[in-house]
Order: structure tokens, then C-alpha cells, then sequence
């Protein structure tokens, strides 16, 4: 069997970084992508990558459903609930095809998505971040696309 976890979260954790306490992020200080704005009562500095794995299957892999995905849609789902939000990412994934096929207009609505807050000023300053993020993600299945379970 395929560790689908374990290749999303690899892409996940690399996207997000180590410790941060940038005061232009809403989420505040975070540190592999967990915020403390999320997480009031962690050690967000000391937030071990095992602690973070277990929060980000517990509290984003298994509610926006990435275990019942094949690859790479799980990876693009659990990608996308962690930058924009468990309910964003199941929103979306109502609105594709939930097959390899789905992928590419899954990723078209997230930079619609990105563009559309851009455009309305307060955020336009992330867009290429955001951009960029989306490009590595796209690279990175590619890269992956021998590692299919159905």
C-alpha cells in the first residue's frame, strides 16, 4: 500500500517551512505551518515535526477526507486545507472530478481563488507566494506520478 500520507505530508511540510513569527501573518507565530492563532496552547517554537504530523493528519487529513483520495488528489486536498481552511478544501473538492483528471481543475479554481483576494488589496502582497506554492505542488506530483493506488 501506498504511504499517501506520508508523500502529501512531506510536500505539506516542506511548503510550510520551519518557525516563524512574521507580524504580516494572520496566523501569527507558527512553526512547520501550525499557528498559534490555531493552536493557542502549543509551544508553537518548540513544536516537534512528529507533534505537527499528528495534528495535520488528525485535524486536516482525516476531515477534509484525503484518506479516501487517491493519488495525487490527497496530496492536493490536504495541501489545500492547510493553506486555506478544511471547509475551503471540501468546498472545492465537491466541485471537481475527485480523479488524477480532477487535479488540474482543482489547482485552476485555488489560483482563481488566490487571485480573486488578491485583487481586493489587503492580501495582494502573498499572491506570489501563493502562486509559486501552487507551481511547487504541480512539479512535485509530477515528479510523484509513478505512485498511484487507484
Amino acid at each position: 500500500m501506498v504511504d499517501n500520507f506520508g508523500k502529501s505530508i512531506a510536500f505539506v511540510l516542506d511548503a510550510e517551512g520551519g518557525y516563524v513569527n512574521n507580524p504580516d501573518d494572520p496566523g501569527g507565530e507558527t512553526n512547520y505551518g501550525i499557528s498559534k492563532r490555531a493552536y493557542p496552547n502549543i509551544d508553537i517554537k518548540n513544536l516537534s515535526v512528529g507533534e505537527a504530523k499528528d495534528i495535520y493528519h488528525r485535524d486536516y487529513w482525516l476531515p477534509s477526507g484525503c484518506d479516501k483520495l487517491a493519488w495525487p488528489m490527497c496530496l492536493v486536498q490536504l495541501d489545500t486545507a492547510v493553506n486555506m481552511g478544511v471547509g475551503k478544501a471540501n468546498n472545492i473538492i465537491r466541485r471537481v472530478d475527485s480523479s488524477y483528471k480532477g487535479v488540474n481543475a482543482y489547482l485552476a479554481i485555488r489560483k482563481d481563488y488566490y487571485e480573486a483576494i488578491a485583487a481586493m488589496g489587503s492580501n495582494a502582497r502573498f499572491l506570489g507566494g501563493w502562486l509559486n506554492r501552487l507551481g511547487r505542488l504541480n512539479k512535485y506530483i509530477q515528479s510523484h506520478k509513478e505512485a498511484t493506488n487507484g
